[in-house]
């Protein structure tokens, strides 16, 4: 029979999935509910989930693929230009592996220092500025480089023209470089290196090359076609040469914008502040955003109230490739919503309203996931579950968490439990959602104030706040390391066979015999065994040599035992007690 081949982007409905299959929905509906899920007819199912249930059908002749969208994603603010369209400032996206040193490249660049505010010395968000070298604008977006930061530096990656990837000369590849590079890849992005910290004892440029070049990014001067500048951040060797780098790809690019179009952009960061309400960093990609127009975000509109740029400075308008800072949406938007230009506030209010309900809508159908399904399968499911709520000072940092929460592998025993999530300083609500389930809250670079840190002690809620997230995600996962079931660990010590019972009660045994290899201890752990037959468990409480008590007895001597019982134990001349310990031993993630 011929194999038939189903694409699927993401998710597939029931329905679209039995019409796919041939099968009636009612029959695939049937599947589900054998295996405890009651789905709708509209209820979407994920990649492996459909895959397990193709399995469950017994269907065969059916292949499943993975329908990738990335390209589309990618592409969906990269218009078709007109004729009309102007040049445009390269958008750099910095990236790399912690202490690399991308922070402290941008800090020499802009005579600004941001690293001294970073907990930690790393970045913990997305930052964007802008330069001039050579009369020309450079826009650059410095994206964190620790691993719990892969959703915001991939949305980085996305918004970017050229990736700058930093590379510390005396380190050389590190897994942050090798993610950066694939990101850099996926969204189409020329990719420059800056081989950094070459003032370092230890320093190695060629070497650092040829760990690159393994990569798949090969140095003009080996004949590749990617350019790899050696630098000091520290010093500024190189800098002019590197940023001369940048705007001659961005030549070769010929990148240019319409800007006689309604503005849009990409959301890159948002929070609230005090007597300002929501401020939300935005990148305009098309158009020129102007103070006073309507700006829709997913489902949060607003009126640009204020505009900035990164140094603080008021701005009329911002034109293609420019990060503003900006106040007037009635509520924050998230970080990576795309964001238009309204005609009025009606417009806005009908757009956002829009995409609201499509946001419920998706909500609703509540996609069935293979971790769902696989637990809902499991008769015996013994998993436990983690229970926590989330704070953060702004939406993207929120976001990382979560996603970086749902990346540890908690080998199918754990559940990660997210009760709730938010952004500003922990409050009365969330001791109030944590109280009676042994949930924990973690708050990411927020404050408690005194009044909710009694109102949790009073309550039993633990609150634990971190300015680093590696620190929050290695306390998570301790947390659900103490969940886990300890493992048990037996080790073989020896084996006596049975030479003499000399009395036999209901919880003891007086016995003698040989030690035929190993060792005999107190404390030791018995299996009395007959024939290759297990006859019970019990426990050495006392050795004996010549009638003295000992401290052992080892392979090649006779003695005498006292054992312990449980239950009664008929020994026998001949029976072999083998010895061992058992431990239980607290287990990892």
């Amino acid at each position: 029979m011929e194999e038939k081949t189903i694409q699927i982007a993401g998710s597939i409905t029931v329905d679209e999935l039995s019409k796919a299959l041939g099968l009636s929905v009612t029959e695939l509906i049937g599947t589900l509910f054998k295996n405890g899920i009651v789905a709708t007819i509209n209820q979407r199912l994920d990649f492996e989930t459909a895959s397990i249930i193709i399995d469950e059908l017994g269907i065969k002749n059916v292949k499943l693929e993975r329908k990738n969208t990335a390209t589309k994603t990618s592409e969906g603010f990269r218009h078709e230009l007109s004729e009309k369209a102007v040049s445009r400032p390269p958008v750099v996206a910095v990236m790399g592996h912690v202490d690399h040193g991308k922070t402290t490249l941008l800090d020499t660049l802009l005579h600004k220092k941001t690293v001294e505010g970073e907990a930690g010395g790393i970045t913990q968000h997305i930052s964007a500025y802008q330069l001039e070298h050579n009369d020309r604008k450079i826009t650059f977006l410095d994206t964190p480089g620790h691993e719990a930061f892969a959703a915001i530096r991939q949305h980085g990656a996305m918004l970017t023209d050229i990736v700058v990837i930093v590379v510390a000369a005396d380190d050389g590849v590190k897994p942050q470089t090798v993610e950066a590079i694939k990101f850099a890849q996926s969204a189409n992005a020329k990719i420059i290196v800056a081989i950094n910290k070459i003032d370092r004892e230890g320093a190695d440029i060629p070497r650092t090359m040829a760990d690159l070049a393994q990569h798949g990014l090969q140095p003009e001067e080996w004949g590749g076609d990617i350019v790899m500048v050696p630098i000091s951040a520290k010093r500024g060797d190189n800098l002019e040469k590197l940023l001369d780098m940048i705007l001659l790809t961005a030549d070769i690019e010929e990148l240019k914008a319409d800007v006689d179009i309604p503005a849009e952009g990409l959301v890159i960061e948002s929070h609230m502040e005090v007597g300002k309400g929501s401020v939300v960093n935005l990148l305009v990609t098309g158009g020129e955003l102007k103070t006073g127009e309507f700006i829709v975000a997913g489902s949060a509109y607003g009126k640009v109230r204020t505009m900035v740029d990164f140094k603080g400075k008021p701005k009329g308008k911002a034109t293609p490739s420019t990060p503003v800072t900006v106040t007037g949406f009635k509520e924050l938007p998230n970080f990576g919503d795309r964001f238009m230009e309204a005609s009025d506030e009606k417009t806005a209010r009908k757009m956002a309203l829009f995409n609201a309900q499509s946001q419920a809508d998706e909500t609703a159908s509540a996609n069935v996931t293979s971790g769902d399904l696989l637990r809902m399968m499991n008769v015996a499911d013994n998993t436990k579950t983690f229970n926590v709520i989330i704070k953060g000072d702004v939406l993207g940092s929120v976001t990382s968490v979560v996603d970086s929460l749902k990346l540890i592998d908690t080998k199918g025993e754990i559940t990660l439990n997210i009760v709730s999530t938010g952004v500003g300083d922990i409050n009365e609500n969330d001791v109030y959602m944590a109280a009676g389930d042994n949930t924990v809250i973690y708050g990411f670079n927020v404050s408690v104030p005194i009044n909710i840190s009694k109102m949790a002690a009073r309550d039993g809620v633990t609150i634990r706040t971190y300015r680093v997230i590696y620190e929050l995600l290695d306390d998570a996962k301790h947390e659900m390391e103490d969940l886990l079931d300890a493992e048990i660990i037996e080790e073989d010590k020896g084996e006596l066979k049975v030479l003499g019972v000399f009395r036999t009660e209901k919880t003891s045994i007086i016995a003698g015999g040989e030690v035929l290899k190993g060792d005999v201890k107190p404390e030791y752990l018995i299996r009395v065994v007959r024939d290759k037959k297990f006859l019970g468990e019990a426990k050495v409480t006392s050795v004996q040599k010549e009638k003295i008590d000992v401290k052992e007895l080892v392979a090649g001597e006779t003695g005498g035992l006292a054992i312990a019982t449980k239950s009664r134990i008929d020994l026998q001349i001949g029976d072999r007690l083998n010895f061992f310990v058992r431990e239980a031993k607290k287990r990892t993630l």
